[in-house]
């Protein structure tokens, strides 16, 4: 897959949680998900905000790939498709493994499941 356009197998991960929800004191995540052609960070489409599937609307990076330890496989948002055997792009390949999911620490509200989008 790293012929695909819009896979840079180069660039570094933008952080380890979601950049927008991490500039404001009250938003959370659910899982994160990784640009893989800037390495922006964002937050699924389960999260409340969104953030991954903005930045791919936003800048036109058509590839994401999970961010979430264990996990394997990208996102097209071009053909709509998931495909299964990520491929390798610079470390880290997740969040730390001590940051809570939902995260970040103190700030998932109590209810953060009736806030998930379905």
């Amino acid at each position: 897959m790293s012929t695909i356009r819009g896979i840079d197998p180069s660039v570094p991960p933008s952080g380890s949680g979601c950049v927008e929800c991490l500039e404001t004191d009250d938003q959370w995540w659910f899982h994160l998900r990784r640009c893989a052609q800037c390495g922006h960070i964002g937050c699924c489409d389960s999260s409340p905000n969104q953030h991954a599937s903005k930045h791919g609307a936003e800048t036109g990076h058509p590839i994401i790939q999970s961010f979430e330890s264990g996990e394997d496989w990208v996102w097209s948002f071009e053909t709509n498709q998931y495909y299964e055997g990520a491929p390798q792009l610079a470390a880290p390949d997740s969040h730390p493994a001590d940051q809570p999911v939902p995260g970040p620490a103190g700030r998932v509200p109590a209810n953060w499941q009736e806030l998930l989008n379905q």
